[in-house]
């Protein structure tokens, strides 16, 4: 089959599927767009996810061009609602790349947020994300009303590590929707994990990434919180500049594992956070022991003239942790890396409070 029957065979399928917002089909309704299909089978498209779709419309899109004859393999590049004014221009479907305009400050933005911490490295593969939901779940356990923010657009990962996969419910007037967030062990959680097939990759530039950053915190109802911490992506780009450009932080957390490798992108996210006026409030060294070594995340603290967080041994119990769906502090409460972990969230606290 060449390239133009495939792409009428797979618009024809797609728009016998009804959108059951509008009753009309996808195709129709404008939630199907660029369509493209090459004589190897390979059909792509965008999906524009309305915030009134069922949750499965997406699933069945994918399932119905999958079962064609002739189809080799599906790729869907998803675009998140427009849920609120802040995405204007956007021809009343998703965003798209370069729509969406530099994040400013909003004045009263998280008004009733007490304090906000990123949580950051240099590179992937430190364990940042553990760190953030470990830091989320703990302060939560202490008391607090807590607030945690999947920022790692490309690793959405905290779906995963709170044992959560459903799809946030939007409520309001049109124009005026807001997203509640999902909570699991006592933190409000939000991350394009839920808005996503657990396939699906998530492919965007930077000018979405920063709108969907802005999204999730404009236009999600966080209520009153004591602290929201931001799941960062590693390295330095439009993510934290979205965010240090949106928000004021409070400060940054940074995370590392020992080895120079790790501790030598570190220096330089700590540098662009100190360009952008954050302050840093110092470094966590993560999956420290025998295999990785130890003291590299310290001896940066020092060199750097920053606070030394702690050490979070190498410890079976955060992959443990990671498979029941729940954080270390939660699951493995006794383990040393829960231990560690706790002392870390008390280090933190303390630096929060020298800053006050």
């Amino acid at each position: 089959m060449n390239s133009e029957d495939l792409r009428r065979s797979v618009t024809s399928a797609l728009a016998a599927v009804k959108d059951p917002g509008s009753g009309r089909d996808l195709v129709a309704a404008g939630v199907v767009q660029n369509l493209e299909a090459d004589e190897s089978g390979s059909v792509r498209f965008q999906f524009q996810l309305g915030s009134d779709d069922a949750s499965d419309l997406l699933k069945q899109a994918r399932s119905t061009v999958e079962a064609l004859e002739g189809v080799s393999d599906v790729k869907i590049n998803v675009q998140l609602p427009q849920m609120a004014a802040g995405g204007q221009g956007n021809g009343g479907g998703g965003l798209k790349p370069g729509s969406v305009p530099a994040p400013t400050p909003k004045p009263g933005l998280l008004s009733q947020v007490s304090q906000v911490i990123a949580v950051s490295s240099g590179k992937g593969g430190v364990g940042k994300s553990m760190v953030a939901a470990n830091l989320a779940a703990v302060f939560a356990k202490a008391g607090h009303r807590v607030g945690l923010v999947d920022a790692d657009i490309y690793g959405p990962n905290i779906p995963l590590m709170f044992g959560v996969n459903r799809r946030p419910s939007v409520t309001g007037e049109k124009g005026q929707e807001m997203i509640d967030p999902i909570e699991a062990h006592g933190v409000r959680l939000m991350s394009l994990g839920f808005l996503l097939e657990e396939d699906q990759p998530a492919i965007m530039r930077g000018p979405l990434i920063s709108g969907i950053l802005k999204q999730f915190l404009e236009q999600v109802d966080w209520g009153s919180l004591d602290m929201m911490i931001v799941d960062m992506p590693p390295g330095t780009g439009d993510a934290q500049l979205s965010l240090v450009q949106t928000i004021d932080l409070d400060g940054a957390v940074m995370v590392t594992t020992p080895q120079q490798v790790a501790t030598g992108d570190v220096r330089r996210g700590i540098k662009m956070f100190e360009r952008v006026n954050t302050r840093v409030l110092g470094i966590v060294e993560n999956m420290s022991g025998d295999v990785f070594g130890s003291g590299g995340g310290e001896a940066l603290a020092l060199e750097m003239g920053l606070p030394f967080l702690g050490r979070v041994p190498l410890d079976a119990a955060v992959a443990q942790a990671g498979d029941a769906g729940a954080p270390t502090v939660v699951s493995a409460s006794e383990s040393e890396a829960a231990k560690a972990l706790d002392a870390v969230k008390d280090a933190v606290q303390k630096q929060l409070a020298s800053s006050v």
